[in-house]
C-alpha cells in the first residue's frame, strides 16, 4: 500500500512538472499590420485592407518543418499610429482575418459597436482552433475589414498588433 501511494505521488509530481515546463517554453510571436484609412473612405461601408506577413520560418526556421504546434491567437490590438494624438472614435467595427497559400481565411479577432475615443483598443478574439496550418505555411496574409461611423477629416494610419502562442513540437 505504501509503494502504491509513493508511486502515485511520484507520477503526479512528474505530470505537474511537465505541464509547468511546457508552459515555460511556450513561444509567443508577434505580427504587426498597418492599415491606411484615407479621407475618401465612406462611412457605413465595409472596407478591406490586406498585408502579407513574414511567415513562421522567420521565427522558427522553416515553414511546415518549424518545431512548433498548437498555434493560437493570444492577443489582438488596434491602435492609431498617425496622426499623433489621434483616436479610434471614427471606427464603427473591425474584423481581422488570417490566411496563407492553400488555406482558407479565418476570422481571428473583431470588435463591433466601437464607442471609444481612446487611441488603442483590444479586439475580441475568435476561437478558431489551432492555426498551425495557416501560420506555418508560406504567404501568411492578414486582412483587416473596417467600417467607419463617419468619414475622417485626414488620413489615419492604424496598427494591428497580433500575438500568436505555440508550444514546441516533440
Amino acid at each position: 500500500m505504501k509503494n502504491i501511494f509513493l508511486m502515485t505521488a511520484a507520477v503526479s509530481a512528474i505530470a505537474v512538472s511537465c505541464g509547468t515546463v511546457q508552459s515555460l517554453v511556450q513561444n509567443t510571436f508577434p505580427y504587426t499590420a498597418t492599415v491606411l484609412v484615407s479621407t475618401g473612405v465612406p462611412a457605413d461601408k465595409e472596407v478591406s485592407s490586406t498585408a502579407t506577413a513574414t511567415n513562421v520560418q522567420t521565427w522558427f526556421g522553416g515553414n511546415n518543418n518549424a518545431k512548433i504546434k498548437d498555434v493560437r491567437i493570444s492577443d489582438a490590438k488596434i491602435s492609431v499610429a498617425s496622426p499623433s494624438g489621434g483616436n479610434l472614435s471614427a471606427l464603427k467595427s473591425v474584423k481581422v482575418y488570417v490566411s496563407s497559400n492553400g488555406t482558407g481565411e479565418k476570422l481571428i479577432a473583431s470588435r463591433s459597436n466601437i464607442t471609444t475615443d481612446s487611441s488603442s483598443l483590444n479586439l475580441d478574439l475568435n476561437d478558431t482552433g489551432y492555426l498551425d496550418e495557416v501560420v506555418k505555411s508560406t504567404g501568411l496574409t492578414v486582412r483587416t475589414v473596417y467600417e467607419l461611423k463617419n468619414q475622417t477629416s485626414s488620413d489615419m494610419t492604424l496598427k494591428i498588433a497580433l500575438n500568436f502562442n505555440s508550444v514546441p513540437a516533440q
